[in-house]
């Protein structure tokens, strides 16, 4: 019995209100592959807990006294880095200050209402626990990223989309990933000169995070990023990210392409899912395509992009030493859906000769 025991999830939950540090311990208490060791009002009592036991998963929200969850956060991952998932309130400040936490090295992300928090954390009990068994499976190796370098950040005398008009290309890169993808996406969208092939982006995110998630990625890279707005043109020079909460699929009007963005039906658990996006890139891309899977868990966009490779396009999946999570991607692989297997260099490489 106490080999099992010490077999078990270790969580610490570090937050400032009583209540949720209440139903997040018993939220998570219904799995019994998981312990709940403590939980801090924040991160300096959190600090005199793990002296005496080290978490495997910490979940820990951004805004407390006394010490904020990015500072915490920021010693970690220089210290004993360790898989935190952010239990964020869903707010547009909120949304900055988790951005800032993913690129720190957060593996996750749960959002929580301002109003209804009990209920709201119950009925996600599932969600949550799946991410915490996820986020402690993670290779914290390929986290541990600091921002890329200042030069690749520079001032455009004319924005991206409009020089790269001067070209025409008829290739698409459709991108889709999940777990540890805000930073893998940062990795990648940074190391492509202004003009490449128009790129199309599912994220798993959820709503009012992608357009903070874009804006900053847009700050950072030669290319345009920005959230994918329905009936937005795919232009060179231009990464369209899909909003959270909605589906995103590339149409054709002649030689043109276009985002549609619009609601439906969860897809894979997922809203926006990666299997809608690489779908459609298969009925109207075809062979002109090209489909990336990168890090996360679970199994959206592996479907998809054997339809893309079925139809003529060339896809890739990420390697298993370069995840955070190799999830999509193995099961991609599994598939026969990638024609190639790669890591950052080899993916960068692709969509620049595309």
């Amino acid at each position: 019995m106490q080999s099992g025991k010490s077999d078990k999830i270790k969580v610490l939950v570090v937050d400032d209100s009583a209540v949720v540090r209440q139903v997040l311990q018993a939220a998570l208490s219904q799995d019994p592959a998981l312990e709940v060791i403590g939980a801090a009002a924040d991160p300096l009592f959190a600090m005199e807990r793990m002296k005496r036991q080290w978490p495997d998963v910490i979940v820990l929200d951004v805004e407390m006294p006394r010490m904020d969850g990015i500072t915490f956060l920021g010693q970690l991952m220089r210290e004993h880095p360790t898989p935190v998932i952010i239990c964020s309130t869903l707010t547009e400040k909120g949304a900055a200050t988790t951005l800032q936490a993913l690129a720190a090295g957060a593996v996750h992300v749960i959002t929580k209402p301002t109003v209804g928090i009990r209920d709201f954390l119950l009925d996600s009990a599932n969600d949550l626990i799946a991410a915490v068994k996820t986020a402690a499976r993670a290779n914290m190796s390929n986290l541990r990223r600091s921002s890329p370098p200042v030069h690749q950040v520079q001032a455009a005398a004319v924005p991206a989309s409009a020089e790269a008009m001067l070209r025409t290309t008829e290739r698409i890169v459709a991108m889709g990933t999940s777990t540890g993808g805000t930073q893998a996406l940062e990795t990648v969208l940074t190391a492509l000169p202004r003009v490449c092939a128009p790129i199309a982006i599912v994220q798993h995110m959820p709503a009012m995070f992608t357009a903070a998630f874009a804006e900053r990625l847009n700050g950072l890279c030669q290319i345009e990023v920005r959230e994918a707005k329905d009936g937005d043109r795919l232009l060179p020079g231009l990464a369209l990210i899909a909003p959270g909460g909605k589906h995103l699929k590339l149409v054709r009007q002649g030689a043109q392409y276009y985002a549609e963005v619009f609601d439906g039906p969860l897809v894979n658990r997922h809203r926006p899912s990666v299997d809608v996006l690489f779908r459609s890139a298969s009925q109207v891309v075809g062979r002109n395509g090209i489909g990336i899977i990168m890090t996360g868990m679970g199994g959206d966009g592996a479907r998809g992009l054997k339809l893309m490779r079925d139809a003529g396009a060339t896809t890739m999946a990420q390697d298993e030493a370069s995840c955070v999570v190799f999830g999509m991607p193995k099961e991609a692989i599994k598939l026969d859906a990638a024609d190639r297997v790669g890591g950052f260099p080899e993916i960068v490489e692709l969509i620049r000769q595309a």
